[in-house]
């Protein structure tokens, strides 16, 4: 074994040592190749610019000729004597062989991206593009996957650069290294490439978190989206547009796959080539044929057709040698492809701009700025409000809040609010002074006609001015460089060998020429004069004609407006000076107030003659807002002095001062609410005194609004769904020493007559309900007024046992909450509830004097003043009506006595308010005093509730009502359904105790749990014991629930649950066909008459295709 071993071990050396001579480097034998990689750094990215540049020099270094110059000359020119082009202007400098133009957008142009936007379309098509791009605004983890380093790069900076005026503020590394993978587990945003390797299943790809990640495949056309994604605004609209764009430069919307196939197969046998050529990397001189590699693809297709059109072949097409004679006419068709795609770039980013100048228009009113100096800011930067977020969103269109609410959040929007804040100290951040110009623009637009705020789209119209612009910088060259030269080099250094980059000289490039002034003083006082009045000439993209129609009625406006002396003058000439604008404003109050009402009021109020209907469906919220933007132009107009940005809010300050000097001087102030209606029982709500000051206080007193203009817009919410607008204004503007201070004599709210009309015209919004405070605002904290009515003739006023009460509304509920002993009114205070639906009272049956009659409970918001009714009008107590200790009442707004006389005149009601319900008393507690009614009644009582639940589906989702008053209110499903059940039951009174319905369910449960059903079809069968067993479920369920509920509430309860499963219609045959029925109903039933029971199967069917959610109160603590 040793000998074996020891040649094993010889023979293993003499191997190692041949393996060592042939695969070492050796000085004197062998030469030495190393790859080199040449990088252009620039102060802007000039990306085409460079590559073309780099590619000249590239061909410099492969040519089988040397370049006319040693390379030094041409690196030493674009190194010190190329200038970067001014603002606004093109610059033509040369490369190796040709030259070169790049082009500088003007100040108010959209900031220099040369990425090419066609090709990030064609990779991941427009659909997946708007999907990413949203998930990068909303600051999701974003990750790139391709086998191209190239298209990572592309994809990456393409998205970024549509951000615009936003920038992201994470993690970015477009091509993250294989070194690097850990990056992926970071638990913040960012938008990283990973390259992919050929054949790797994307299932095999191990990442950390997909939760909240956006996975895009670029070279499989796929990207995977987060949950819960919320869509870009008007996103289908949007689509539009980008594609329309698209198609005018040929490019599918879809994207283009074929082409990104054919780049692949390009670059895998390109990169095989580079490594199968012995070369170290260098392509060989013979040129690669292209076409044939290309051939079939649909933008070769479209390019060739293009050439054809331009006389250029194109059988051959070199990527390697220098042009030659023939090939030279083939720089037409590539400076056309080149303008192309500058125009399609400059476009694409205008349509995306476009966006955001629209939906941020009136950004800067809700910015806050409350530090004094930047320092200050600073130090307080973390603890200090920058944004009021509230006001901001109550303003939005509603289908743009679940996008907007989260990209406010993100760190690119505060980024953007902060450079805001810095530029009153600092120069504007370029992003934001291109930005805010495009806002001003928007306004000089609408300054004549200000257009109604809609969350209607509104497309691009600076389309056609981006693509002139980018068009005249690239055909006429504004500036030259000067050629490269010869240097004084040493002679010998650097000879040119083909295929190899030469050692550069480096002292000769080290500095620049001892006088470069030869690039300023070209800017002769000339020069500068031409700029200045080209930029002049360009400062908004209007048309000649439209330019100078708005420049002229700009300058009389200001004329008229301006004039020192104004304030002197006459009233007619005043009245004269102002018509114009002043009409202007109460045409738009007009126009306004009518849109509103007509859309609060719907079909119904067009089929009446109050409108027509093009201007129905517009969005509740940007009306609303919209009037708040024309209230705060009507406060603006005149002023003396403006103060602050709310001029509405500002007026308002210095009424509320002074009116509570006066209350101060005041003896004996007017206590407020004091007074109380009295209803039959003595006991009501005390009245809310109206007070234009005390509304203002609920707005101060709310911490989520940080402005004036905030603060404004919430009072005018407010006061809108109190109906009191119009009067709280009219007692603003009475003090008139105080209009007079600061409006001048010509302004609106001076102007007798046309605020009258105004006033008016907002009095007429008092027709309708307007919820837009309270829906608006749903976290703030909302004081609440609750009394019980009990019926005092038939019991006691008091209870001695412990009640309790529950309060629920749209937004959420109270819990429980414990009535104080020996008070039947309390007040506290929760989160916003929204509009109030049902209230939950009940007792824990303690005491001597523990049953209790319970007419009713009434329940007001302290701060809108809307009263809620909830009647009841059962007992509560053992041994008592249905022995229930715990009723869910449902609710309805009390109209105010102004509301009833209003409505009187009024044709259209107004749509959110429920019918005056009666107090329900059980049919089965009765001694016969109420009149019961007849079987064709009951038959189309239930026809009309169930008819009234497929009108409510049947509405847009905005406009329906409560679908709990439509299942349990007065003229309710459940309602109809207990007189069907009551229609001939026998409920004489057995040993003094009542018989109730829930009876005979339970009865009818007992026979199906003890009896085997007998039927001749199995397949009936089988589904009747499958009903059977549900139904039997639902009642034992509900029997067992922990909740102290009367038989009549549980019956309540069933008629929700079924209707909700849609199993009602199930139901009815079972329990109509069941022995139990003859004992506990006569001949004459209803529920005994096969034709009525098979009628009401087929009403109750037409349910089965609406997804009935029922309120949490109605059946909590039951368990199905």
């Amino acid at each position: 074994m040793d000998s074996l071993a020891s040649s094993i071990d010889e023979g293993d050396a003499t191997s190692l040592a041949k393996l060592q001579r042939y695969n070492s480097y050796d000085i004197s034998r062998d030469t030495l190749y190393v790859s080199k990689c040449i990088c252009l750094i620039t102060p802007l990215p000039f990306m085409q610019a460079c590559k073309k540049f780099l590619i000249q020099l590239y061909k410099a270094v492969t040519s089988q000729q040397p370049p006319p110059l040693p390379l030094e000359s041409y690196i030493h020119n674009i190194l010190y004597e190329v200038p970067l082009p001014p603002p606004g202007r093109s610059l033509k400098f040369y490369g190796v062989y040709e030259p070169i133009i790049c082009q500088r957008p003007g100040p108010n142009e959209l900031p220099l991206s040369d990425y090419p936007l066609r090709e990030v379309f064609e990779l991941l098509g427009l659909e997946n593009l708007v999907q990413v791009f949203t998930c990068v605004l909303l600051e999701m983890q974003i990750l790139l996957y391709s086998q191209d380093y190239q298209r990572l790069m592309t994809v990456a900076e393409g998205i970024t650069t549509l951000l615009f005026p936003f920038q992201w503020q994470h993690v970015y590394v477009p091509i993250l290294p294989a070194s690097l993978l850990h990056f992926l587990d970071a638990p913040v945003p960012y938008l990283m490439g990973l390259q992919s390797k050929e054949g790797t299943d994307r299932s095999k790809l191990e990442l950390p978190q997909e939760a909240n990640l956006c996975f895009v495949d670029i070279d499989n056309h796929f990207i995977e989206l987060p949950e819960e994604f919320p869509q870009f605004p008007n996103k289908l609209e949007f689509i539009q547009e980008i594609s329309e764009v698209l198609l005018q430069f040929g490019i599918p919307p879809e994207g283009n796959l074929h082409c990104s196939d054919s780049a692949t197969k390009l670059k895998n046998l390109v990169l095989s080539d580079l490594v199968n050529d012995k070369k170290n990397g260098n392509i060989p001189g013979n040129a690669l044929n292209m076409y044939e590699l290309l051939k079939g693809n649909e933008t070769i297709a479209r390019l060739q057709a293009l050439a054809k059109r331009t006389g250029v072949m194109m059988e051959k097409m070199a990527i390697t040698a220098p042009l030659t004679e023939k090939e030279k006419d083939g720089k037409v068709s590539c400076e056309e492809m080149e303008l192309r795609d500058y125009k399609l770039n400059v476009q694409l980013r205008e349509v995306f701009a476009n966006r955001f100048t629209q939906m941020f228009a009136d950004y800067e009113a809700f910015v806050i700025q409350a530090a004094p100096d930047m320092e200050s800011w600073l130090t307080n930067r973390e603890q200090m409000q920058n944004f009021d977020k509230a006001s901001f969103l109550s303003d939005q269109p509603e289908p743009y809040l679940p996008f907007l609410s989260h990209f406010i959040e993100t760190q690119m929007f505060a980024t953007f609010i902060d450079n805001k804040i810095i530029s009153q100290w600092e120069e504007k951040d370029p992003f934001l002074r291109v930005f805010d110009s495009r806002i001003e623009k928007l306004r000089l637009y609408n300054v004549r006609a200000p257009a109604l705020r809609t969350s209607n789209y509104q497309k691009c119209s600076t389309l056609k001015e981006a693509a002139q612009s980018i068009e005249q910088r690239l055909m006429k060259i504004d500036h030259t460089a000067i050629h490269p030269h010869l240097l004084d080099m040493k002679i010998g250094q650097g000879k040119y060998e083909q295929g190899f980059f030469p050692k550069l000289q480096s002292d000769v490039l080290a500095t620049g020429p001892t006088n470069n002034n030869r690039w300023t003083s070209r800017s002769t006082t000339t020069q500068r004069r031409k700029d200045r009045l080209r930029q002049h000439s360009e400062h908004i993209g209007l048309d000649n004609d439209l330019r100078e129609k708005y420049m002229q009625e700009a300058r009389s406006l200001g004329k008229n407006l301006r004039q020192p002396k104004l304030s002197d003058l006459s009233p007619a000439v005043i009245a004269q000076t102002n018509w114009k604008f002043v009409e202007g404003l109460l045409k738009e109050c007009r126009m306004k107030t009518k849109r509103m009402l007509v859309e609060k009021m719907g079909h119904e109020a067009v089929e009446l003659g109050h409108g027509e209907a093009n201007i129905t469906g517009l969005e509740e919220n940007t009306l609303i807002a919209s009037l708040c933007d024309l209230l705060e132009r009507i406060w603006s107009h005149g002023l003396q002095v403006k103060q602050g940005k709310s001029a509405l809010w500002s007026h308002l300050l210095q009424y509320q001062e002074k009116e509570e000097k006066q209350e101060h001087s005041a003896e004996s102030p007017v206590a407020v609410g004091t007074e109380r209606r009295k209803s039959d029982t003595g006991i009501s709500l005390p009245t809310l005194r109206v007070s234009l000051i005390q509304d203002m206080r609920h707005v101060q007193n709310m911490s989520e609004i940080k402005t004036d203009v905030g603060r404004a817009r919430a009072w005018i919410r407010l006061s809108l769904e109190k109906k009191l607008l119009s009067q709280h204004l009219k007692q603003l503007l009475s003090n008139q020493a105080l209009a007079k201070k600061l409006y001048k004599r010509y302004a609106f709210l001076r102007c007798e007559e046309e605020r009258e009309q105004f006033l008016y015209h907002l009095l007429s919004l008092n027709a309708v309900d307007y919820f837009c405070f309270t829906s608006v605002f749903t976290t703030i904290m909302i004081p609440y007024r609750s009394v019980i009515i009990p019926i005092k003739k038939l019991s006691n006023a008091i209870t001695t046992s412990n009640p309790w009460i529950c309060v629920s509304g749209e937004l959420g509920d109270t819990g429980v909450m414990q009535i104080p002993k020996n008070h039947l009114e309390m007040t506290f205070e929760c989160q916003n509830l929204g509009k109030l639906t049902t209230v939950q009272i009940g007792h824990d049956n303690s005491g001597l004097l523990a049953k209790w009659l319970v007419d009713c409970v009434m329940v007001r918001n302290e701060i809108t003043g809307h009263t809620y009714k909830f009647p009841c009008g059962r007992w509560l107590g053992k041994g008592v009506d249905d022995g229930s200790l715990e009723r869910i009442l449902i609710g309805e707004l009390v109209s105010s006595t102004s509301e009833e006389e209003l409505g009187k005149q009024c044709r259209t009601p107004p749509q959110q308010k429920s019918p005056t319900m009666a107090r329900r008393l059980s049919i089965t507690s009765l001694t016969g005093k109420n009149i019961k009614p007849n079987a064709g009644q009951i038959q189309e009582g239930i026809g009309e509730a169930v008819n009234n639940i497929v009108k409510h589906f049947h509405k847009p989702e905005k406009e329906r009502g409560s679908l709990t008053i439509l299942l349990c209110g007065e003229n309710g499903l459940v309602a109809a359904l207990e007189q069907l059940f009551h229609h001939g039951f026998k409920s004489a009174r057995i040993f003094h105790k009542n018989v109730f319905i829930w009876d005979f369910i339970e009865k009818a449960v007992a026979y199906f749990e003890t009896s085997d059903q007998i039927g001749d079809n199995e397949e009936a069968l089988l589904l009747q014991r499958s009903s059977c067993k549900t139904f039997c479920h639902y009642v034992n369920a509900i029997n067992t629930a922990p909740r102290n509920i009367g038989k009549d509430g549980k019956f309540q309860i069933l008629v929700c649950l079924g209707t909700r499963d849609h199993l009602l219609s199930q139901w009815i045959p079972l329990l109509a066909e069941c022995p139990p029925i003859t004992r506990m109903y006569e001949e004459n039933a209803l529920l005994r008459d096969r034709m009525t029971v098979n009628s009401l199967i087929r009403v109750l069917q037409t349910l089965q295709d609406f997804n009935i959610i029922l309120e949490g109160s109605l059946i909590k603590g039951v368990d199905v």
